[in-house]
């Protein structure tokens, strides 16, 4: 157990480090996947696009290549089960994206946000947390189980591409996994530079920054984290990850395990995780870089309007993240970069729920 312990503590120190730099990179830019998807759809500019483009092709070919070279194994997460439950990731992803759309952000940006002293962002993060605790235990966890949870394919392998592909091409599933991810992240990149406005004013800086903190988590996870046998069941331990597996950043669970954690503080079996801690990190990196700059403030709502789409943007992003199993940075770069259907699915439903709240928040203003 001594060990144990100081194993939790290097991981969750170690995201912690990470999360800080990340959400300090963040505060300074306009990294966001809503503003991403919003500046495509209303104003047809992919600056920002080929941002998250540079970020997700990190991403994708530097996990195929820890997965190569045994570091990880991307087979030991919640995105690339045999079980693609595709009806949820649609589902969700669409709910999710219509309430950051008219939440002002995903889980990311709100928590730097936070960072920066919004109110408005505190009020979301917290009615998402209650609302993602109400689907993961709760009476949204009864309804979802019972209905579109229902809705699935089962594989025959894993549902990641590499893994799907290996049944029809006959080579070794390692090679043809990292040509694979090695092909689409160059298509991806070369998308986001062949712009020449964004190769020289695009802040690419950032997307670096964040694909390398997507690595970075999973091999603190993945690997840092990993014992073999665990001394207590005998059996293989992710240190510190509410999901037994390996995990990289996902924002939205993470809130409700942080209303678990304090309102239920007395009960020792409460331990703060590696997804809660990343949360952590990522809002005080924010706040460092904002007082630095002399940009912190406290900010409010506006209006009755602006708050009540603020709230329910945050329950729709909680009901949502829970259901599609990740939010922008869970299943739209974590979940990205392992390749996997459900990903594919949650981002698409991500574009349409956007596409949604865009429309809805325009009816609304006249």
């Amino acid at each position: 157990m001594p060990d144990l312990i100081y194993l939790n503590t290097i991981v969750l120190t170690s995201a912690f480090v990470v999360a800080f730099f990340l959400g300090f990179g963040m505060q300074r830019t306009q990294f966001c996947s809503m503003g991403a998807i919003s500046d495509v759809l209303l104003m047809q500019s992919w600056s920002r696009a080929r941002q998250w483009c540079v970020a997700l092709a990190i991403a994708v070919l530097g996990t195929s290549m820890m997965h190569a070279s045994a570091w990880i194994d991307v087979h030991q997460t919640i995105y690339t089960s045999a079980k693609l439950l595709w009806l949820s990731h649609l589902f969700g992803g669409v709910l999710f994206g219509i309430g950051m759309s008219i939440a002002s952000g995903c889980g990311a940006k709100n928590l730097v946000r936070l960072g920066g002293g919004s109110l408005k962002s505190l009020i979301v993060l917290l009615v998402a947390g209650v609302f993602a605790q109400m689907t993961l235990r709760g009476i949204f966890a009864v309804i979802r189980v019972g209905s579109v949870d229902q809705v699935y394919l089962q594989l025959p392998v894993h549902q990641d591409l590499a893994s799907l592909l290996h049944l029809i091409i006959p080579m070794d599933p390692l090679t043809l996994g990292v040509l694979v991810s090695s092909l689409f992240a160059l298509g991806l990149l070369f998308f986001a530079f062949k712009n020449t406005e964004f190769r020289q004013h695009g802040q690419w800086w950032i997307s670096v920054l964040v694909g390398v903190s997507i690595l970075t988590f999973w091999w603190i996870s993945g690997h840092l984290g990993y014992v073999a046998e665990n001394p207590n069941t005998l059996e293989p331990l992710f240190v510190a990850t509410n999901s037994g597996k390996m995990e990289s950043a996902s924002l939205t669970a993470p809130m409700a395990y942080w209303l678990d954690y304090l309102t239920l503080f007395s009960d020792t079996s409460k331990t703060i995780s590696f997804a809660m801690i990343i949360a952590v990190g990522i809002t005080l990196g924010s706040c460092a870089s904002a007082i630095l700059r002399r940009e912190w403030r406290l900010q409010g709502f506006s209006s009755a309007q602006d708050t009540m789409h603020h709230i329910i943007g945050g329950a729709l992003m909680g009901i949502g993240g829970v259901t599609a199993l990740g939010c922008t940075f869970g299943q739209g770069l974590s979940g990205m970069s392992t390749l996997a259907l459900s990903s594919f699915i949650t981002v698409a439903g991500f574009v349409i729920g956007v596409s949604l709240g865009l429309r809805y928040l325009e009816r609304s203003a006249n």
